[in-house]
């Protein structure tokens, strides 16, 4: 049995394992802390020496080199690797899991709750949840899932630590998660491209770059922001901002005719599929 890297206690009762330290592990970690939980509440296994320095140096944490030394005495493990590497870690935690039982939350995407309870032995209660990369400044967007063996009060502890990332929401039916996944998992990249191609459409009207991506960022932010706080309907909205015969109408009808909710609807379908075909590949 190898000692932690850095001489702090093993978190005891109500502590919180992270098996994989990286980017969404570290914005919850920062989340809790800020929220009020104690440093000494969390532990964290992480293989790269550098990034276990940085967490027990600015959050203070418990870290580890190995998972099983860092989930031994935790009430809620949360699974925060790839999804390609899943199977192995599993297996490797399931004998130390099995003494305890604790809450699973996995935020790997494609892989379904029932694969991850047989790798860990059976039996488990566990959410499955999908965070998007906003997450990381606090404002994502979560979809998350419970098995029958997870309790009302599991429930209530695995949505506190993902509403601290932003908005989160609970799937009934798990094959939704995987829309989930086409709809807000992979969702930023549909709308970073949208900016990139608002800023490259500016550039070839003439306008510097600079310019063009500020306007096209704060464009999309000014909308999302209307879209959450205003209770009218996205479409709603739309329809108070375009003019009969104006430039809103004119640029609408361009995307219109270029099919553009066809388009989205194919891209979604596209990044679902995708997530039920990691899960099979995976298995």
């Amino acid at each position: 049995m190898t000692s932690p890297d850095f001489d702090k206690p093993i978190p005891d009762s109500n502590s919180i394992a992270f098996v994989g330290g990286g980017n969404m592990a570290r914005s919850l970690i920062g989340a809790m802390i800020n929220g009020g939980t104690q440093a000494s509440a969390i532990a964290v296994a992480e293989p790269n020496e550098e990034v276990r320095t940085k967490l027990a140096e600015d959050f203070g944490v418990a870290v580890f080199a190995d998972g099983v030394e860092a989930v031994g005495s935790a009430d809620l493990v949360m699974l925060s690797v790839k999804p390609q590497v899943m199977r192995k870690v599993c297996e490797s935690l399931a004998p130390v899991l099995a003494k305890r039982r604790p809450l699973i939350v996995s935020v790997a995407a494609g892989l379904r709750i029932g694969q991850i309870d047989r790798w860990l032995g059976g039996g488990f209660p566990i959410v499955r949840c999908m965070p998007n990369t906003p997450a990381l400044i606090g404002a994502g967007a979560t979809g998350m899932m419970a098995n029958p063996a997870v309790s009302d009060a599991g429930r209530v502890q695995a949505a506190s630590i993902l509403a601290a990332a932003g908005t989160m929401v609970w799937v009934e039916d798990e094959d939704l998660m995987d829309t989930v996944t086409g709809i807000s998992g992979s969702g930023p990249a549909y709308f970073f491209l949208m900016i990139e191609a608002l800023e490259d459409a500016a550039v070839a009207q003439g306008m510097p770059r600079e310019t063009a991506r500020t306007l096209a960022i704060q464009t999309c932010l000014g909308a999302a922001r209307m879209a959450s706080e205003d209770a009218e309907p996205p479409a709603r909205l739309r329809e108070r901002v375009t003019s009969p015969g104006g430039t809103t109408q004119a640029a609408l009808n361009t995307f219109i005719d270029g099919g553009l909710r066809e388009l989205v609807a194919s891209a979604v379908a596209a990044a679902t599929r995708r997530g039920r075909e990691m899960s099979s590949e995976l298995d």
